[in-house]
């Protein structure tokens, strides 16, 4: 992935991107308000399906190339499952941690945010991975700023999360996204400050924190997609797509 292109978008552009966004953005807020025990991952992913269509636009992950081409709307990850995880008729319980990220494409550009949640009733350590994670991807965005580089905003999440004895995974990383759902540059959510490619007005990237509880460590479910901790610890997932601006970094993925 770190070898494909950086496009620099113009301002139509990146409002195009912000359309999308608001789509994905009411996806998400739709299903957080219906995450409880009980309900199954493929109801949620058939919701998410619903929202799209009915706004103009496609889900971005369905048909995604991989191992196989990806089967759903959303990837749903819960507890030690850390990206990627395939919803079905798996149902939700009291105290599990889930993430759910969601791409839109729509007039031809890509959103793409997740976000991670409780399920009724959770633990104090669940509560602190979900509060270090969003405050992780916010410190991220915030380094996303002309004069900086990529590795700041790496830097930022790195240092955040491991000052909480977390740990960010080294093989998964944020990304550029535009009418690719993948493009240049890479932002990994580990790396030095000063370093890599400077940002400039009209990058637009997915900040994405990955965060595990006992390791950086990952490894791969048979199903291929399913990326979980490799010692089975919890973890958790934010996201949001961002333009770099000659001024305040812009969420494309708010409502």
């Amino acid at each position: 992935m770190s070898d494909r292109p950086i496009v620099i978008k113009n301002q139509p552009e990146i409002e195009l991107m912000r359309e999308a966004g608001k789509v994905n953005a009411l996806v998400l807020k739709t299903l957080e308000e219906m995450i409880q025990p009980g309900i199954s991952t493929q109801e949620l992913d058939a919701v998410a399906e619903d929202i799209i269509l009915q706004n103009r636009g496609k889900p971005a992950f369905k048909n995604y190339p991989g191992p196989y081409p990806y089967p759903a709307t959303l990837t749903i990850s819960i507890n030690e499952e850390l990206v990627h995880g395939i919803p079905g008729k798996r149902k939700l319980k009291e105290g599990d941690l889930v993430s759910i990220d969601c791409g839109t494409v729509l007039d031809g550009f890509v959103a793409d945010s997740a976000f991670s949640t409780g399920v009724g009733e959770i633990s104090p350590e669940v509560r602190k991975l979900l509060e270090v994670t969003e405050k992780a991807l916010y410190l991220g965005i915030e380094k996303l700023r002309l004069g900086n580089r990529v590795g700041d905003v790496s830097a930022a999440i790195q240092t955040f999360v491991e000052s909480h004895n977390f740990h960010v995974p080294r093989e998964y990383t944020g990304h550029g996204v535009g009418r690719n759902m993948h493009e240049g540059p890479l932002v990994p959510n580990f790396g030095t400050s000063g370093r890599g490619i400077p940002l400039r007005p009209g990058i637009t990237v997915a900040v994405e924190p990955m965060v595990m509880v006992g390791t950086h460590k990952t490894r791969v479910l048979e199903d291929q997609w399913t990326v979980i901790s490799a010692d089975r610890s919890l973890t958790a997932h934010f996201e949001h797509s961002v333009a770099v601006t000659e001024a305040e970094p812009i969420i494309l993925t708010a409502l």
